[in-house]
C-alpha cells in the first residue's frame, strides 16, 4: 500500500499517512470550503489501511491550530474509522497536540477522549 501526503496550503493541513511505519501526521489549519472532497482520500485511504495492514499498532499525530465545523465533523468521522479498528484487534494511539493557549484545540481533544473511549488520546500541550 502507497503512503499518501498532501501537501499544507493556506487552508489545509499537512496530511502524512505512512502505512510501513504505521504512523499518520496531521498538521496545520484546517478549513476549506470543500471539505469532504478534501478530506475522502484520508478517509479511503484510512478504511483501506486498516482492511489491508498487518500493521497491530498504528500512531497518529493531530497537530491543529485551527479547525472549522465541517472539518471538525469529517475528524469525527475518521475517529468513528480509528474506533472500528480498535474494536477488530488494532491499537490505536493518538496524540492531540495544541498551544497551551490554546483553549479550543484543548477543549476538542477532550470531547474526543470522552467520545471515544477505547482509543487512547493522550493530550499534549506546546508552546
Amino acid at each position: 500500500m502507497d503512503n499518501l501526503t498532501i501537501k499544507e496550503t493556506s487552508y489545509i493541513p499537512t496530511i502524512i499517512l505512512d502505512s510501513i511505519k504505521g504512523v499518520f501526521s496531521i498538521k496545520g489549519k484546517s478549513y476549506p470550503e470543500n471539505t469532504f472532497e478534501v478530506y475522502q482520500p484520508v478517509q479511503k485511504w484510512i478504511k483501506e489501511y486498516f482492511s489491508t495492514t498487518s500493521n497491530i499498532n498504528t500512531i497518529i499525530n493531530f497537530e491543529l491550530t485551527y479547525l472549522n465545523s465541517s472539518s471538525l465533523k469529517v475528524y469525527f468521522d475518521m475517529f468513528d474509522m480509528l474506533e472500528l479498528a480498535v474494536e477488530n484487534g488494532k491499537f490505536v494511539e493518538v496524540n492531540w497536540f495544541y498551544e497551551s493557549d490554546d483553549d479550543i484545540i484543548e477543549e476538542i481533544g477532550e470531547e474526543l477522549q470522552e467520545e471515544f473511549h477505547t482509543i487512547s488520546i493522550k493530550l499534549i500541550p506546546h508552546n
